[in-house]
């Protein structure tokens, strides 16, 4: 079914959060197909915060390979513990980066990205997954960004 969302765009980063969470909950309901769903999250979010990148990578044969997202080409294949991505992977937590480019091993997919959070994804208590947002700005995550995201991402786990 199809939905239209209501992006709230002159309003706090934690309101923002607030609208679209109900939103991206309701475009969940009823969906098991998990790739629909990751890519419905990922246009849900591009729409509402305009980030430069939003993506899934899935766990397949030990390492990470790009899923649904949104936002220029990206890497392909991430290994275990390579870059953030894989380093939020391994480490089964989820980091925020300021700037990127001060990232041990940052595996740089676009040049234009200059902070960037990552977040497990999890189902049924296993790491299958995950969330990848990249910004051009530099800073521009924060723990604001790691509370609504961690819960969106537990809509996701059926």
């Amino acid at each position: 079914m199809a939905e239209d969302l209501t992006i709230l765009k002159e309003a706090s980063k934690e309101e923002q959060y607030q609208s679209i969470l109900p939103q991206i909950q309701a475009l969940l309901t009823g969906e098991t197909d998990l790739i629909a769903n990751l890519a419905n999250v990922c246009a849900a979010l591009k729409e509402q915060f305009n980030w430069f990148w939003v993506g899934f990578y899935l766990i397949k044969d030990d390492e990470l390979v790009l899923g649904p997202f949104q936002g220029p080409v990206a890497c392909t294949r991430i290994k275990k513990g390579k870059g953030v991505c894989g380093s939020s992977w391994e480490q089964e937590q989820t980091l925020i980066v300021p700037n990127v480019d001060e990232f041990p091993g940052h595996i740089a997919c676009a040049s234009a990205s200059k902070s960037e959070i990552v977040l497990p994804l999890f189902m049924r208590g296993e790491i299958i997954g995950v969330l990848d947002v990249d910004s051009e700005h530099l800073s521009h995550f924060d723990e604001i960004d790691a509370k609504y995201l961690t819960e969106i991402l537990r809509f996701l786990d059926v």
